[in-house]
């Protein structure tokens, strides 16, 4: 089936920030796909083409990439068919011809390619996920992620103080369906902590709470608080993830953590520490995207303990795992669709990943929308996460539920 039209528009994400919705139709079905949007973002990842007209958006705009849908992408798409996802992908990133898509924007080039699928799938009458393991010749099967919950906010998400962007409770039961509800639950139990011991509770960018609490340590701690007075036992009913973020704060070789400078081998230690007193089993971006000797220490030290995610470090690229995976660094990636621009690129990449025994965890962003591709496409590669923003704020808890109903299908 040959697609017929594709017309794109300007949306607002969940931060108010302008980002791209595609319409994309082939045969009787019009679909659409909207792209997510970082605050945190490695300076590796694929160009997010705004306008930088201050007189729109504060320059944040995406008209330019919106045009470049409808006059540049649209004319070499018309006609193709729809179910050649490669195809359609090699096609854009050939006519941007940059290393980064400098040229028609990721942000232009992965709406596209997402409506695609999602046109592909209408018109074949199979689930999103179950198309995409077909095109693909994936094997996940229906294996269900765990959900890596961001349930108090820090860094560049939240106004908090705190230096570590996110703590995350990972929920262990055996149904997908259970997991969200014990998170959901754990959640509770932590907003009464907050409240009791008058901490403000509003929520940051992905939904957790953003408490002033003055410490990494001391999140740490009211994390066991709420999981114990949820009614669980930390470690086993419910584990612990963090995110640092570290590029955020590091600075000149110098890591400027909660008001003190830290070597990269002091940040190993620190997190280290924290590894053998709380039950955390996923490590996010310990160290600076570029700091490759300590990201080799941290991983040596670390690599039986815990799951080590490269973030910022891999950006969802082919030749940065690659890297990585040649100097033993990380032992998992996050999967961000935007980082890389296409859907082929992000299916390439996490193929590679799996090859070489790395787990996977498909990735919202912190300015996101109501878009669920993401929770298809964790269970279309098997990913072991999924990592959606806390439960609150539709944007983030649409994700969960999509996969709940995935796991209700026969």
């Amino acid at each position: 089936m040959k697609i017929t039209s594709i017309r794109a528009q300007e949306i607002l994400d969940s931060r108010g920030n302008p980002t791209v919705r595609v319409f994309l139709t082939a045969g009787k079905i019009t679909v659409s796909a909207s792209v997510p949007s970082g605050a945190s973002t490695g300076s590796h990842e694929a160009l997010e083409l705004r306008d930088g007209d201050e007189k729109r958006y504060g320059g944040k705009g995406v008209l330019k990439a919106v045009r470049n849908i409808e006059k540049k992408i649209a004319p070499m798409l018309i006609g193709v068919d729809v179910r050649k996802q490669r195809e359609i992908d090699a096609i854009m990133i050939d006519l941007d011809g940059t290393k980064n898509k400098t040229q028609l924007g990721a942000n232009a080039i992965l709406g596209v390619s997402l409506a695609a699928a999602r046109c592909a799938a209408a018109l074949s009458g199979m689930e999103l996920w179950q198309y995409l393991q077909k095109t693909y010749r994936l094997k996940g099967g229906k294996k269900l992620p765990y959900p890596t919950m961001n349930v108090i906010n820090g860094g560049v998400h939240a106004d908090s103080g705190l230096s570590t962007q996110e703590f995350m409770i990972i929920p262990q039961q055996k149904k997908m369906s259970e997991r969200v509800r014990v998170g959901s639950e754990v959640f509770m139990a932590l907003k009464k902590i907050l409240k009791d011991e008058k901490y403000a509770v509003g929520v940051g960018d992905e939904g957790g709470f953003a408490p002033r609490l003055g410490s990494s340590e001391k999140a740490l701690q009211v994390l066991m608080a709420a999981i114990q007075q949820a009614g669980y036992k930390p470690g086993a009913d419910v584990k612990l993830g963090m995110d640092v973020a570290a590029s955020e704060f590091y600075d000149k070789g110098v890591y400027k953590f909660e008001g003190k400078k830290k070597t990269g081998a002091e940040m190993i230690e620190m997190i280290a520490g924290w590894v053998q007193k709380y039950p955390i089993v996923s490590v996010e971006d310990p160290l600076h995207e570029d700091d490759w000797e300590h990201w080799e220490k941290f991983t040596t030290k670390l690599r039986h303990l815990i799951t080590i995610v490269g973030d910022d470090l891999f950006v969802t690229n082919v030749e940065r795992l690659q890297q990585g995976i040649s100097r033993r660094v990380a032992n998992a990636i996050l999967i961000k669709v935007n980082q890389i621009g296409s859907l082929s690129e992000t299916i390439d990449t996490i193929l590679l990943a799996q090859k070489n025994n790395y787990k996977v965890s498909v990735s919202h962003r912190s300015g996101e929308t109501a878009d669920t591709f993401i929770a298809d496409l964790a269970v279309a590669v098997g990913a072991d996460f999924l990592k959606s923003g806390s439960l609150s704020r539709s944007e983030r808890v649409e994700k969960y539920n999509r996969v709940n109903e995935i796991e209700m299908q026969k």
